[in-house]
């Protein structure tokens, strides 16, 4: 189960690091710019969660995970200024880095003996604050402020999905996997067929 954490925490920082470039391109940033949001968007959620858990930050305790936000990064600038990506096309990506990154932060908070319905939250945090700096560091509306998006809501789902399949017994390798195929199935979904939560409406 180590094992797989790591190796999911390697991945949701590739993958967040790469979205965090995909948007920026369209902020025309320069490549130290687009690194720094691009490491920002991979690192964010991991260190406030840790942060909250008065645990020592993953990323310091590990550089391999910095090594890997940098790297990619600077490769994914270099690739994305041969073509131009349309910025809808960043939002499959991110559900992928949303799916691993809120399953992980979710599991890591029950095996530092968090409550349920904390380790579902650090969960959503884990998910989400990646995104939210790279949207203001951007300029933009962060992703979760969007009226009726489907998104601090999916990984939330996918949390509790989690922390649920283990407490009917299911093995942490299995859950693992099926929580994250929740919130990555939901989230296309919801790109795909814009599907939306109910907003306020004032009278």
């Amino acid at each position: 189960m180590e094992e797989l954490l790591y190796w999911a925490g390697m991945a949701a920082v590739a993958v967040n690091a790469i979205t965090g470039v995909l948007v920026a391109q369209h902020k025309q940033m320069d490549l130290v710019g687009a690194t720094t949001v691009a490491t920002a968007t991979a690192i964010g959620g991991g260190t406030l969660r840790d942060v909250l858990l008065q645990r020592e930050v993953f990323w310091v305790a590990d550089q391999a995970y910095l090594a890997i936000a940098i790297v990619v990064g600077i490769v994914t600038f270099f690739w994305a200024r041969q073509r131009r990506i349309a910025e809808a096309r960043f939002l499959y990506p991110d559900a992928v880095g949303l799916a691993l990154f809120s399953v992980l932060g979710a599991q890591m908070a029950l095996q530092w003996q968090a409550p349920w319905l904390v380790a579902s939250i650090m969960g959503v945090i884990t998910g989400v604050f990646g995104g939210v700096l790279r949207d203001l560091f951007c300029n933009q509306v962060p992703l979760i402020f969007l009226p009726g998006e489907l998104y601090a809501s999916v990984a939330w789902i996918g949390a509790l999905t989690l922390i649920g399949l283990q407490e009917v017994g299911v093995d942490d390798t299995t859950s693992t996997w099926v929580a994250m195929a929740v919130i990555l199935a939901v989230r296309a979904a919801a790109i795909r067929f814009r599907i939306r939560l109910p907003t306020f409406k004032s009278p």
